[in-house]
């Protein structure tokens, strides 16, 4: 297990029942960049990975 492990986990525990949306999401990481601009480069990782995932679906087929 990873130590982000944790964190995903409480999330998942804490929140996973709500909805929201995506835009919500890119809210919250300009938030958490702009309190914390130490993690500019795997927000911004995550962010990129998050916004791509369909594109290796097409790749594939």
């Amino acid at each position: 297990m990873y130590f982000t492990d944790r964190g995903i986990e409480e999330l998942a525990a804490r929140r996973g029942e709500e909805e929201v949306s995506l835009v919500w999401v890119a809210e919250r990481l300009r938030e958490f960049v702009d309190l914390n601009p130490e993690f500019e480069i795997p927000v911004e990782r995550l962010a990129t990975w998050l916004a791509r995932l369909d594109d290796e679906d097409e790749d594939d087929g």
